[in-house]
């Protein structure tokens, strides 16, 4: 499959305009292999627009860049990078260098969930085995080719996702039982979203002190008490976005903000977005 990519050469193919297929989870807009060599070459995610999409890209040769969230990372052969837009990232080629590389731009509510997925657990560089690059080299290369209607697109699109989604969870380390006290936390949690989570509190429920339960927590749970609570908080915001009607500040109240100010500045640091422009790109994509 990579082989037949390489034979066809680089190419760059535009499938559909963005917005223009509603109804669709995952959306290929378009697809390519390219060389970069000796040229300049940058990509500033905030500027790229502000419909959301993300971008797959699998180095072959040479050595791209990638400033994501403050990290410095090098984009070596056989590595895929996942991006998703508009997001605080860069990606460049240096100075008198050469990259290789093909890449799939995909969209819809589906693709970006996924796309999520696999940053939160696995952060935007992936080394997937060699068998599962030469899949995706086949639907890139199935894109850049084939005749193809947009739904026949969106499996090739799905399937790229689905084999970056199968390298991040491969590592994922499974998860271990609870502590009864620590599971009786995340039960209040979810179940009191709109209530007081501080730290205090919630040691309380666990019925330890609160230097020994943050500890405890962190350890078993992945991150601090804070830190979990803010997340289900603004897993819980975005549901009811997407899957409601409900005001700014009925959503607050039903989340554990102050108020639809508090809500809009906490979601606009969480997702670069206000609740309102978030719900109305949820409204453009159905």
């Amino acid at each position: 499959m990579l082989s037949s990519l390489l034979t066809h050469g680089h190419d760059i193919r535009t499938l559909v305009p963005r917005g223009s297929v509603p109804g669709l989870g995952v959306v290929a807009e378009a697809a390519g292999y390219e060389q970069r060599r000796n040229e300049l070459y940058s990509w500033d995610g905030m500027k790229r627009g502000t419909e959301p999409f993300l971008v797959i890209q699998h180095t072959l040769l040479g050595e791209g860049r990638l400033d994501f969230g403050g990290a410095r990372h090098r984009l070596r052969p056989g590595q895929t990078m996942l991006v998703t837009m508009p997001h605080a990232h860069r990606y460049w080629l240096e100075r008198g260098g050469h990259w290789e590389y093909f890449w799939f731009i995909l969209s819809g509510r589906e693709a970006l969930r996924l796309g999520r997925d696999v940053l939160a657990v696995a952060g935007p560089v992936l080394q997937p085995a060699e068998d599962t690059a030469a899949q995706l080299a086949g639907s890139c290369h199935a894109l850049l080719t084939r005749s193809l209607t947009p739904a026949q697109a969106s499996v090739l699109g799905y399937q790229a996702l689905a084999l970056l989604h199968d390298v991040a969870f491969a590592g994922a380390r499974p998860r271990t039982a609870l502590a009864p006290e620590l599971a009786r936390v995340l039960a209040h949690v979810e179940a009191h979203l709109s209530s007081d989570l501080r730290v205090d509190a919630l040691a309380q429920v666990a019925g330890l002190s609160r230097a020994h339960f943050v500890r405890r927590f962190a350890a078993e749970v992945g991150l601090p008490p804070s830190d979990h609570v803010f997340a289900r908080r603004m897993d819980r915001v975005e549901r009811l976005l997407t899957a409601s009607e409900m005001k700014i500040a009925e959503i607050a109240r039903a989340t554990g903000f102050a108020d639809a100010n508090y809500l809009a500045k906490a979601f606009r640091r969480h997702r670069n977005l206000s609740p309102m422009e978030f719900r109305a790109r949820r409204d453009e994509a159905v």
